[in-house]
């Protein structure tokens, strides 16, 4: 995870790609690097290889190259992608085409390592939602990434216990917390044993889990992790919002202890275990664990419906993938004509098929409605979700530092229940403030 040192020491091998980079950038009559049309597109997509969703990337590449005649090969890295990716740009020697979350884009293009997508060559771009164009751009306002899948968290919640109390699934924060007790208290699986609970939570402070979780909630509050000023941002983790959602999240652990045991120090595979299993009966996460848990849980077991409304609306995290084009690229024509393709409607609905990983989660093209593509209502509720509630991080020069600084808080209030809320709060803003002082971004 993010440490001062461990970035320190990334930026370092980065910085001294700048130089091959800023020699490689176009001057005002093209590339500067000898193009070639014909040179093969080197991909990098962030994943495990040999997984499915590996192979599902293959095979939408595969399709790209027979649609436009380019040719691609395709390499999966999980363990230490930045690292590889720093190492690749210190020889001056990139791939051309990075496939990588969405919130990575503030962060490579800090280092210069990405070149400025101009969205007239890229025809497609036209059909994308607004919510993802505006993902695609970094903090000076210009496009370095497209979007291609996005996904946004709902409500999976146990429907045959439901069935079981009487109950209904929850709307809002108070019947959320109505079912999570009756989860807890009321035997739901009807085993005679008090071993279920009501919400599974991802607390750890690995990768910042507990912040990414956390937002959901945090955002239908109306609260922020941080706001924009003037031309910068100010911590706001302080503020009336964020203090009820923060009182009201802490609360569901040390008042009445309806999250699953040992949730501070699980990331997200055993909190997976925690619902597929039958420890909790509700979890908010993305349409991604919909193959896993139908396999492991059961389709019959289980409904899908949007995440109950906070104090302020139904606000939920939006992610995806996002297609990089690489600085110092001898094939830009190349890489553009990936971009345009993999956001093209053939591209998006191809992407989407599938039965157990997917190029494709939920489609940025406006044109393409998954309803053609998937018959199944689970996955229209979480397109409508990112549709008309899903908020994707802000793209600043680095979200993991925020991300992990306010992660390490929630943990905190998630383990030690005798933490005052607004101190720790205004400690976390404290953090936040140099954070983005560093990231020269502080409104001042």
């Amino acid at each position: 995870m993010h440490t001062k040192m461990k970035t320190a020491a990334v930026l370092g091998v980065v910085t001294l790609a700048l130089a091959g980079c800023s020699s490689t950038a176009a001057p005002a009559g093209g590339s500067a690097v000898e193009q070639d049309e014909e040179a093969v597109l080197e991909i990098w997509t962030r994943t495990t290889p040999g997984s499915p969703s590996e192979e599902a990337t293959q095979r939408l590449v595969a399709a790209f190259e027979e649609a436009t005649g380019y040719k691609a090969e395709v390499t999966a890295i999980f363990d230490d992608f930045e690292t590889k990716l720093a190492q690749r740009a210190g020889q001056r020697d990139l791939p051309d085409v990075v496939l990588n979350d969405v919130s990575q884009l503030g962060t490579m293009q800090t280092q210069g390592i990405l070149r400025e997508i101009d969205l007239d060559e890229v025809p497609n771009s036209a059909d994308l939602s607004p919510q993802a164009l505006e993902a695609g751009k970094a903090i000076d306002g210009k496009t370095y990434g497209i979007p291609y899948s996005a996904q946004a968290n709902a409500l999976y919640v146990r429907s045959d216990w439901l069935k079981a109390l009487g109950l209904e699934a929850p709307t809002d924060w108070d019947e959320m917390l109505e079912v999570a007790t009756a989860f807890t208290e009321n035997d739901p699986d009807g085993n005679g044993q008090a071993d279920t609970y009501g919400l599974a939570v991802p607390g750890s402070t690995k990768r910042g889990y507990a912040s990414w979780y956390f937002s959901n909630f945090l955002w239908s509050a109306g609260g922020d992790f941080i706001t924009k000023s003037g031309d910068g941002y100010l911590p706001s983790m302080s503020e009336p919002e964020a203090v009820e959602a923060a009182t009201w999240f802490r609360d569901l652990q040390c008042k009445a202890g309806v999250i699953q045991p040992g949730a501070a120090s699980m990331d997200t595979p055993p909190t997976n275990e925690a619902f597929e299993s039958g420890v909790a009966g509700m979890y908010v996460t993305g349409p991604y664990m919909l193959p896993r848990f139908d396999g492991v849980l059961g389709a019959d077991k289980y409904e899908v419906v949007p995440a109950p409304e906070g104090p302020k609306d139904s606000t939920v995290l939006a992610e995806g993938g996002t297609v990089y084009l690489m600085a110092g690229s001898d094939n830009e024509k190349g890489q553009t004509a990936f971009a345009d393709y993999y956001i093209s409607p053939d591209a998006q609905t191809y992407g989407m098929e599938g039965e157990e990983a997917f190029a494709i989660q939920l489609p940025v093209n406006e044109k393409v409605d998954i309803a053609d593509v998937r018959d199944d209502p689970r996955w229209q509720t979480f397109a409508e979700a990112y549709k008309t509630s899903g908020r994707y991080a802000p793209t600043i020069p680095s979200w993991t530092p925020i991300r992990q600084m306010s992660a390490d808080t929630v943990n905190a209030l998630l383990a030690d229940c005798s933490l005052d809320v607004e101190e720790e709060l205004a400690a976390l803003d404290g953090k936040l403030t140099a954070e983005l002082l560093t990231q020269g971004i502080l409104d001042q």
